[in-house]
């Protein structure tokens, strides 16, 4: 049941983020507005836009969650593949997203202060990092 769900979200996720989704979403729209004047824009009428529009979004939020749920953990392995791999690199980092939000606010602030620390040893990195950051503040300026 599990992978016929999997399959069914990732299916209709990509089909709903098509240009032929958002096309039929847009007529339907369409069609419903142009009927408003034949059904006197009755309650009815109103009735049949809104009831549509909660259940397609009610429906599409736990087919997108679960779609953004497995590429998270896809991306998130393979960001701990690329830790493991780069030599020197923190391989404690590999399961930051289970950390409590103090203890990830923690390593935020231990980079901040090694960036500090890094710019600080080399002005000319900083610069540097500027000027490419903004290049049209340096439209004329010579060195």
């Amino acid at each position: 049941m599990k992978n016929m769900f999997r399959k069914f979200a990732a299916m209709v996720a990509t089909a709903s983020g098509s240009p032929w989704a958002f096309l039929l979403a847009f007529l339907v729209i369409v069609v419903w507005a142009i009927t408003g004047p034949i059904f006197n824009f009755s309650d009815t009428w109103q009735l049949v836009i809104n009831t549509g529009t909660t259940i397609v979004t009610f429906l599409m939020v736990f087919l997108i969650q679960n779609t953004q749920n497995r590429d998270a953990v896809a991306i998130q392995l393979k960001l701990d593949e690329l830790l493991r791999a780069v030599e020197g690199a923190r391989t404690s980092l590999v399961d930051l997203e289970d950390l409590s939000d103090e203890e990830i606010l923690r390593l935020k602030k231990e980079f901040e202060r090694l960036r500090r620390r890094e710019v600080a040893m080399s002005p000319d990195a900083e610069r540097e990092q500027l000027e490419e950051a903004n290049p049209e503040r340096n439209v004329g300026v010579e060195d």
